[in-house]
């Protein structure tokens, strides 16, 4: 940001009615950091003790009712819902206007659910911190998470202001004036394409398929799909915001189906399809289960082999009929759109530790799977064998000549130099 720049506009949310002390300091600190503090008051039942920018009143009206109808809506948890809608719709509005350059939002639950509404309503690339009470929370489902949000733990900031509250505090002020100060917002120019993998030492196409898209023209975003890193190749799906999809692995969709912590939402496997976005699917590493290595294993994986990552995740594998019931889901999953799909089924392994001599190698349930997965595709998915492991160089390029020939056909748009 030059020197003759204009000082970037903070949007600061809160209910000033509760936090003034604290929206006040937030508002000073954005200041001395060299930025411009517009703030947004979601109180509902009193006013503050300053005069924001935006009123409550100016809320109901961005959500299509008034205050007193949002008094007298029935309780706190639809009141607020009320005022998120409002206070989406305004942000959303002043940034399409211009007149803004980042948000950062102040809350315990109630103000962290309103937050999160008003993340997801701004595009990516725009600067937005939420300091919650319960960043980091299980509370917190990952749909409802902007694929860049930051966060920081609000901590000691219940009731006033103190030495802690204000290290937290002004930490996140710095953080979101520099963010909006330096931010490069995510445009190459050239068609961008979504692609999801694990670390390497688990699967390996994308250091193959990745540099040969990009001599092709397009830019590549690979997404680690350890849960958020699916959350956020969902929202940006979802937001049509890629030429083609590559994903090739759907770990995160068994994670869902047995509901352990590192997953990425319901709605894994779908968003691309509603949008209509070209996909390249394959199921790598779907015959694993992750789960936090610091816990113990749920009774029904106690005996299945199990993969210790690292000290914070560790994986076991599916049994035969587990992978058969995720086989259905995914059938299920991609029945659901009529975007063209081509689906890369290796029928040499998964992942790296499925192969033999390795702690997940399973023939039979692997075996299930294959055989499952050619009933349960919907005639709309083109299916696609590769006789070989999904780490092989003839699987790669099986999909990268699936693509070339999509681009010929005009399905993706060609690549620019």
């Amino acid at each position: 940001m030059s020197p003759s720049a204009p000082l970037p506009r903070i949007v600061v949310i809160g209910t000033g009615d509760t936090k003034s002390d604290e929206l006040q300091f937030m508002a000073s600190v954005i200041d001395e950091a060299g930025g411009l503090p517009v703030m947004i008051d979601v109180s509902i039942l009193d006013d503050p003790p300053y005069a924001p920018d935006y009123s409550k009143y100016d809320i109901a009206k961005a959500a299509g009712t008034s205050i007193e109808a949002i008094i007298a809506s029935g309780d706190e948890n639809s009141a607020m819902a009320l005022m998120a809608k409002g206070a989406a719709t305004l942000t959303r509005d002043l940034y399409d206007t211009g007149q803004i350059d980042g948000v950062i939002m102040l809350g315990g639950t109630m103000g962290t659910d309103l937050a999160l509404d008003v993340a997801a309503a701004l595009p990516l690339g725009v600067p937005k911190f939420v300091v919650s009470t319960i960043a980091y929370s299980h509370l917190i489902p990952p749909e409802r998470i902007a694929p860049d949000l930051m966060m920081i733990l609000w901590a000691g900031g219940l009731f006033g202001l103190n030495g802690i509250c204000r290290s937290v505090l002004s930490q996140a002020c710095g953080a979101v004036v520099g963010a909006a100060k330096h931010c490069t917002k995510p445009k190459s120019g050239r068609p961008l394409i979504g692609m999801t993998s694990l670390g390497s030492s688990c699967l390996k196409y994308m250091k193959y398929v990745k540099p040969e898209l990009e001599k092709r023209g397009y830019d590549v975003a690979v997404f680690h799909s350890t849960g958020m890193g699916g959350r956020a190749f969902e929202a940006i799906a979802g937001q049509n915001g890629f030429a083609a999809v590559f994903d090739l692995c759907m770990q995160e969709v068994s994670n869902h189906h047995y509901g352990t912590v590192v997953t990425s939402g319901a709605d894994r496997l779908e968003n691309a399809g509603r949008a209509g976005i070209p996909q390249i699917v394959a199921p790598g590493a779907v015959d694993m289960v992750d789960f936090q290595a610091w816990q113990d294993l749920p009774a029904i994986f106690a005996d299945r082999p199990y993969h210790a990552h690292n000290r914070l995740l560790g994986s076991v594998t599916s049994s035969p009929e587990g992978r058969r019931e995720i086989a259905r889901l995914i059938g299920r999953k991609l029945a659901t759109t009529e975007a063209k799909i081509a689906f890369l089924l290796p029928l040499g392994g998964l992942q790296e530790w499925d192969k033999p001599d390795e702690p997940l190698h399973d023939p039979a349930g692997l075996d299930a799977f294959l055989d499952e997965i050619r009933r349960a595709l919907p005639s709309t998915v083109t299916l696609q064998e590769v006789d070989a492991h999904i780490n092989s160089l003839a699987f790669s390029e099986k999909a990268l000549e699936i693509f070339d020939n999509w681009v010929a056909e005009g399905v993706v748009p060609e690549g620019r130099p």
